[in-house]
């Protein structure tokens, strides 16, 4: 396992990363939970990513519980939450980047996982109801106080976490370090154009989520014979209809001889591709099953296949490589 930098920031986290998000709580029982995150962290795995709103708060429970019958030292490992759809409460109080749903939140997410501090707090989408002033002050007094001790965003725009950085200059406050944006061979633009800019200037650690786009660069969607598959779930609709056209279909078969030729499966070769990216910081592994984690933590060492010749080979079967602006 390599690990990389977290933006400009000191921190050093896998570049394989594990996540539990529709898994922990929901998709798979505890035993199996467990059993995933022992082969992550034995894989060298440091982080662990979750969110108030996975499973409904069940998700922190379940790798709470599992992280306290571990002997891992607290400073071996790096943990995550997410703040603003709330754990199941549909009250204005309970939901929000305000201060006090931001408050509460972490708290109960420490409670949930069982731990004194979380190391990586994410804003889990913009809230347009809430001046960033009072989100950008509430992060920081958290920093101030141990609680956490890295905020960043997903789902933000580039011009949202720059309003963020301003605000954290004006006033002298800790910024946003990092982004958890969704990254796929699919979906690019965000990552490789709009963020480019802030790379450059206050830099951005970048945690992306669905680098097999839930499951359809597995190719088991193939045929459209999928019945039990991620993308089938309802809370995933919005996803689906993006994917699950004819044009993708196309581009699967194509990735996947190109896998095979290279001497690693399809799903190797999407996270592998992802890692290529000197922006991506850790790419975000999901998993129900033990082989799909085992497969796709390979991509650590399969990613040197990747060189200029096989990226060339992938863009002309993608066809999709986002314009980049002239600056």
């Amino acid at each position: 396992m390599e690990y990389r930098r977290l933006g400009k920031s000191g921190l050093q986290v896998s570049e394989l990363s594990f996540g539990s998000w529709i898994t922990f709580g929901n998709q798979i029982g505890d035993n199996t939970s467990e059993k995933l995150m022992d082969m992550a962290y034995e894989a060298g795995v440091n982080f662990f990513d979750n969110a108030e709103i996975y499973a409904n708060g069940a998700s922190e429970k379940v790798m709470g519980d599992i992280l306290s019958k571990k002997s891992w030292s607290r400073d071996s490992y790096i943990l995550s939450s997410k703040v603003f759809f709330g754990a199941g409460g549909k009250l204005p109080t309970q939901r929000g980047l305000h201060r006090k749903h931001i408050v509460e939140a972490c708290e109960q997410a420490m409670k949930r996982m069982k731990v004194d501090y979380l190391d990586l707090y994410f804003c889990h989408r913009p809230d347009k109801e809430t001046p960033i002033t009072e989100t950008v002050w509430s992060m920081h007094n958290l920093i101030q106080q141990g609680k956490i001790l890295y905020w960043g965003t997903s789902e933000w725009s580039a011009q949202e976490i720059m309003e963020a950085h301003m605000v954290a200059e004006r006033y002298n406050l800790i910024g946003p370090t990092m982004e958890q944006p969704q990254y796929n061979m699919l979906v690019r633009r965000k990552v490789e154009v709009e963020f480019s800019q802030v790379y450059r200037t206050v830099g951005l650690g970048t945690t992306i989520w669905s680098p097999l786009a839930s499951g359809f660069l597995t190719g088991k969607y193939k045929g459209k014979h999928a019945k039990d598959f991620r993308l089938k779930r309802e809370e995933l609709g919005w996803l689906a209809e993006i994917l699950l056209v004819e044009e993708n279909f196309n581009k699967i078969d194509k990735l996947d001889a190109l896998a095979k030729n290279l001497g690693m499966s399809l799903p190797q070769l999407g996270v592998s591709w992802c890692l290529k990216n000197k922006n991506v910081s850790t790419v975000i592994l999901g998993a129900s099953k033990e082989y799909q984690l085992e497969e796709n933590l390979k991509a650590s060492e399969l990613k040197t296949k990747i060189n200029t010749q096989v990226l060339e080979e992938i863009e002309l079967i993608l066809d999709n490589k986002p314009n980049q602006p002239q600056f």
